[in-house]
C-alpha cells in the first residue's frame, strides 16, 4: 500500500481516497493491482507481462504506450550505484513515467509546479503510479535496495532524464516509511538486473 508524506507539514497519508485527492492536482494517479496469487515469486519477465496483459493493454490504450519491460534491481545488481545516481537527482522526462511494483519498493519525490510542497510517495508491491511528463521528481530505493516493476513507455527508445540545476533532492535524504522504515521484513528479489524490453 502506498504511503504519501509531505515533509514540510509532517503529514502522512495511507488512505486511498486521501492519497488520490493529494496527487490528482499534480496529474498523478495511483492504482492497486493484486500481486499475491497473480504471479509466483520466481516469475520471469515474460510471465509477469503475460499475467498483467489486460492492465497493460488498458494503459496502452489510455496513454498511448507502445513498450513495456520489467526491471529488476537488487543489492547484487552490477553497477547499482551508477544506475541509482541517474534517478536520485531532481529531473524531468519528456514522456510519462509509469511503474507497477511487483516486489520491493522505493520513494518517488515530487516537486510540484508553483508553491506546493515536495511530496514523497512510497510505493511497494501492488502499487501502480505515473509521473506525468515534465514533472520535477527524483527516486530513492528503500533500504533493502530491491525493486522489481513493470515499466511502460510512449517511445520505444524510452526516456532520458533532464536534470534540474540546484534541485531540491539535496534537501531530502533517502528514507522509507511503512513496515520497512519500522523494521518490518522485506522481500529480496533475484539478481537479474533489467529484462529486455518487450514491444506491445
Amino acid at each position: 500500500m502506498a504511503t504519501v508524506t509531505i515533509p514540510a507539514t509532517g503529514q502522512t497519508l495511507t488512505d486511498q481516497a486521501e492519497i488520490a485527492a493529494v496527487l490528482a492536482p499534480m496529474g498523478i494517479w495511483h492504482e492497486r493491482w493484486d500481486v499475491e496469487g497473480r504471479i509466483g515469486p520466481e516469475a520471469d519477465a515474460e510471465q509477469i507481462l503475460a499475467a498483467y496483459a489486460p492492465e497493460i493493454e488498458r494503459l496502452k490504450r489510455e496513454g498511448n504506450y507502445v513498450t513495456a519491460d520489467v526491471i529488476n534491481v537488487t543489492p547484487d545488481t552490477p553497477g547499482l550505484e551508477t544506475m541509482l545516481a541517474r534517478f536520485d537527482k531532481e529531473h524531468t522526462h519528456s514522456e510519462d513515467e509509469v511503474r507497477f511494483t511487483v516486489r520491493g519498493g522505493g520513494v518517488f519525490w515530487i516537486h510540484p509546479e508553483g508553491d506546493g510542497p515536495v511530496v514523497a510517495i512510497e510505493v511497494g508491491a501492488g502499487d501502480l503510479i505515473n509521473v506525468p511528463a515534465g514533472t520535477k521528481h527524483w527516486f530513492h530505493l528503500c533500504d533493502d535496495r530491491t525493486i522489481r516493476c513493470i515499466r511502460l513507455f510512449q517511445e520505444t527508445s524510452g526516456w532520458t532524464p533532464e536534470y534540474i540545476d540546484e534541485g531540491l533532492h539535496s534537501e531530502h535524504p533517502p528514507v522509507c516509511w511503512g513496515p520497512r522504515y519500522l523494521g518490518g521484513d522485506s522481500v529480496r528479489g533475484t539478481s537479474d538486473p533489467i529484462d529486455s524490453p518487450v514491444k506491445l
